[in-house]
């Protein structure tokens, strides 16, 4: 049941950034922002919480899972480092994530040859 509720709130999420690409004129870069932001102000009115309890790797995984993680690491930082963790603790909690895409995309980068898009 769990693989489930993660496929349905991922799907649904992907769904949504999908039908914003189709019907508006926004750019993909638009959206992803705006999915890091919804999670980072989810997170902050204690929305976002739920939602990964319920569904897990389906509402973390996503963007708006990104902005979750950086919200929850500056919450914990700032508790723990003061007004301090509000510039180290979203970079802490989500270094792991940063720094494999980085690796990812070297990789990409040296394993496959750029191309013209005409």
């Amino acid at each position: 049941m769990d693989y489930l509720k993660a496929f349905l709130v991922g799907g649904a999420l992907c769904l949504i950034g999908q039908l914003l690409i189709d019907k508006t004129k926004l750019t993909p870069a638009r959206i992803l922002v705006s999915y890091v932001v919804c999670g980072v102000l989810l997170t902050a009115i204690g929305l976002y919480q739920p939602l990964v309890d319920f569904a897990g790797a389906g509402a973390t995984v996503p963007l708006t899972g990104f902005g979750y993680c950086l919200a929850k690491g500056v919450r914990e930082a700032v508790t723990n480092d003061g007004f301090l963790g509000i510039f180290i603790g979203g970079l802490k909690a989500t270094a792991g994530g940063i720094a494999a895409a980085i690796v990812g995309g070297l990789l990409a980068g040296l394993v496959f040859k750029a191309k013209d898009k005409s």
